[in-house]
């Protein structure tokens, strides 16, 4: 019996493997059995089946965010391909280079009142940079190649729809690694920063505000920080890159930072952002000169005033601007506001992290995670009160933050820490998520379950939507849908084959989170939280 032919699936797997592809999340469907198949027949890459297709757009899109490499997920057509659609906004907002690969129906049905039909490449179009239906075997690789390409290239969201005959047809064309892109170092010399140089020496207040893109240069910015005199803000993606202790931290600013901050921030007269596309509207200096250094030069466009773009590679363009500044004479007033607000901030973050009573303020919930997670654990934070808690309580280590930074759904602090202890089974896992956010992916426990996966995640249990019921509060209006009607969740989680924990008082939590986090299976921890107006809610 001669060789069976390659189909379309089994060569789109092999060369989504020959991209660096560890592992697909999806649901089965009618019009994906020829991928499915391919993927039963291999070990390369690891089928991780959820319950619900926006979960496996969720981990793609976390993934993404964690690795840097491409993050991929699967549906069928129709609804299945729908259904991914708020994981992929969270992956296009947040720029993460992932692939959606769906089902489509088969060649001599398109564009039919065939059940489950729809125009995937319309439907996809807000979050897609590049969008294909495979309609030739002959194109497989040319297809794939360019999705990759373009996901990976410009950190986007690539689509490719196959139509369920083609998955099966027989392939042709051979897979081909992605080109190895050796980066030099941008043509950076002192001459080349002097505008910016001169702007920083203009500098009586200076500050810095740091986000993800600064992940490899916290002791350069700290240097300069020291040398300039100028205190360092953090967006929630730079939550972790600085160790609370560092002297020229002044933790974040807006919603969730330093309160204390934002009227230092606003006096501001030259701002340098090193990694961050985000500026916190309404804390903002109005008069201040801004530098901003990214490697995409789009990302300057984000609503921020800035007078000067450093279009590069933050490592490669600060050691320059310390240079460059030696000798500089630092403003010490400033630097001891900036020391002050340092000080009067730690001082109130012990005090609200020290609240006691029951149910359990929300303050006191993170001071006790701060307390017991490990110095290096990966936090997979939901969308809601439980971020802006987070990031206003937390006293980071050396830990690392997932979170939906611009689309900001609900839904994603699960999936986010399913994904993290797949990639780094390693590390200490920590899911910090709300009583509305887990209920969108409730379903999902299961898949922790199924894989094995030794996470522990923290229900803050206030049995409200309460970061909405704020904001109604806030404009004086009145309030419909914001109380929850929530289930056991122990019990949930039990019958899920988790371990669970419940806290029965403020004065434990220490306790229970380090059971909880010893456990060597899925845990959650319930809290009754107390229902909290947030200080800076607008």
């Amino acid at each position: 019996m001669g060789k069976t032919e390659q189909t379309v699936a089994e060569l789109m797997v092999e060369q989504l493997s020959m991209f660096g592809v560890k592992r697909i999340y999806g649901v089965v469907g009618d019009a994906t059995i020829g991928l499915i198949d391919a993927l039963a027949k291999q070990e390369k890459i690891q089928y991780i089946a959820v319950k619900h297709e926006s979960t496996a757009a969720f981990m793609a899109s976390a993934e993404a965010k964690l690795t840097g490499g491409l993050g991929v997920c699967t549906a069928t057509m129709g609804p299945g391909a729908a259904n991914l659609l708020n994981g992929l906004g969270d992956a296009y907002a947040d720029r993460a280079p992932v692939l959606a690969i769906t089902g489509q129906a088969p060649t001599d049905k398109i564009g039919t009142e065939y059940q489950q039909y729809v125009d995937q490449q319309e439907l996809m179009s807000p979050f897609a940079t590049y969008s294909a239906n495979l309609a030739s075997p002959d194109a497989t690789i040319a297809v794939l190649q360019k999705a990759a390409r373009t996901s990976l290239g410009q950190r986007v969201v690539s689509h490719i729809s196959v139509p369920k005959d083609i998955f099966l047809k027989p392939a042709t064309g051979k897979p081909r690694a992605l080109p190895e892109v050796i980066e030099g170092p941008a043509v950076f010399t002192k001459e080349s920063l002097k505008k910016a140089t001169e702007i920083m020496k203009t500098a009586k207040r200076p500050m810095i505000l740091a986000g993800s893109g600064a992940t490899s240069v916290t002791e350069e910015l700290e240097k300069l920080a020291e040398l300039w005199g100028a205190g360092i803000l953090v967006s929630l993606g730079g939550k972790g890159l600085f160790d609370e202790s560092s002297k020229y931290i002044l933790q974040g600013i807006g919603e969730g930072g330093n309160p204390h901050a934002a009227e230092l921030f606003k006096q501001a007269d030259v701002v340098l952002l090193a990694g961050s596309t985000w500026w916190p509207e309404g804390y903002v200096p109005t008069n201040a000169r801004i530098i901003q250094i990214d490697r995409q030069f789009d990302k300057f466009v984000k609503d921020i005033p800035t007078e000067l773009g450093i279009s590069g590679k933050t490592e490669e363009v600060l050691p320059f601007l310390t240079e460059s500044l030696q000798g500089f004479s630092r403003s010490e007033d400033w630097v001891n506001r900036c020391l002050e607000v340092k000080e009067k901030w730690a001082a109130q973050n012990e005090k609200e992290g020290s609240t006691e009573g029951f149910p359990v303020h929300p303050a006191r919930i993170i001071r006790a995670l701060d307390r017991t997670v490990a110095a290096d654990a990966i936090l997979a934070l939901d969308t809601g009160d439980n971020t802006v808690w987070t990031n206003r309580i937390f006293r980071q280590k050396e830990q690392s933050v997932l979170f939906s930074g611009y689309w900001r759904t609900m839904g994603f602090g699960l999936p986010a820490a399913m994904v993290a202890k797949l990639a780094k089974p390693e590390k200490q896992v920590v899911a910090i998520v709300g009583d509305g956010g887990l209920q969108m992916v409730l379903a999902d426990l299961l898949t922790a379950t199924r894989y094995k996966l030794n996470i522990t995640v923290v229900v803050l249990n206030n049995e409200s939507l309460q970061m909405e019921r704020d904001k109604i509060q806030a404009e004086n209006k009145k309030e419909i849908g914001v109380d929850l009607t929530n289930p056991d969740f122990i019990k949930l989680a039990e019958a899920c084959g988790w371990q669970g924990f419940r806290a029965e008082s403020d004065t434990e939590l220490e306790s229970l989170l380090e059971q909880a986090l010893n456990t060597n299976a899925p845990t959650l921890v319930d809290i009754s939280t107390a229902q909290v107006f947030f200080p800076e809610t607008e």
